[in-house]
């Protein structure tokens, strides 16, 4: 049974939320509950919600069935393989806005982490992909990381052989960031 002051956290989000390619305990979710409990002295509980592969589109579909834990603080990190695939980015900030109200309208406070697209997708594309963001962030007032893998993309040392996806050191600075973004709302 849940303590009633424990907080409960959805990280909703794809391959870099899941963790791919490393374990489940390596994946920054996981380590920011543990940094939570060791620095805070405070109980959370983590629902892991990254799929692999998962878009914006994906991830309203599970949110509805996230929402019945009743999360006390949604996380939405969702977008990167909206970028990836060329997606008409007009449908990916509607999916992305739509996640936003069912979250608060279930009294979640909503964070929401911003993506980057590589520059080979043209100035442009990587213009409007990175606005969607902005443009989500303003208009529900949400408190916003404007990009989960500063620091870590582009770094050999901080990801795997796909150059992608995170390793588990990449992991541990997402997770401080996270752990830094999100101390002040618990």
């Amino acid at each position: 049974m849940l303590n009633a002051n424990e907080k409960t956290i959805l990280f909703l989000g794809d391959s870099l939320t899941e963790g791919f390619g490393v374990e489940r305990d390596e994946a920054y979710p996981t380590l920011v509950q543990e940094l939570i409990e060791k620095k805070l002295n405070q109980k959370v509980t983590i629902i892991n919600g990254g799929v692999s592969g998962s878009t914006t589109s994906d991830g309203l579909a599970r949110l509805k069935w996230y929402l019945k834990r009743k999360p006390t603080i949604i996380l939405v990190a969702l977008g990167a393989n909206d970028g990836l695939r060329g997606l008409d980015l007009t449908k990916s900030q509607k999916n992305l806005e739509t996640i936003i109200e069912h979250a608060k309208a279930s009294g979640a406070k909503v964070l929401l982490a911003g993506m980057l697209v590589p520059p080979n997708y043209g100035e442009a594309y990587a213009k409007e992909f990175r606005e969607m963001y902005q443009k989500v962030r303003d208009k529900y007032q949400l408190k916003t990381i404007p990009f989960l893998l500063e620091g870590i993309a582009g770094k050999k040392q901080y990801n795997q052989i796909d150059g992608i996806h995170p390793n588990a050191k990449g992991h541990e600075l997402m997770a401080q960031k996270v752990f830094e973004f999100i101390k002040d709302e618990l």
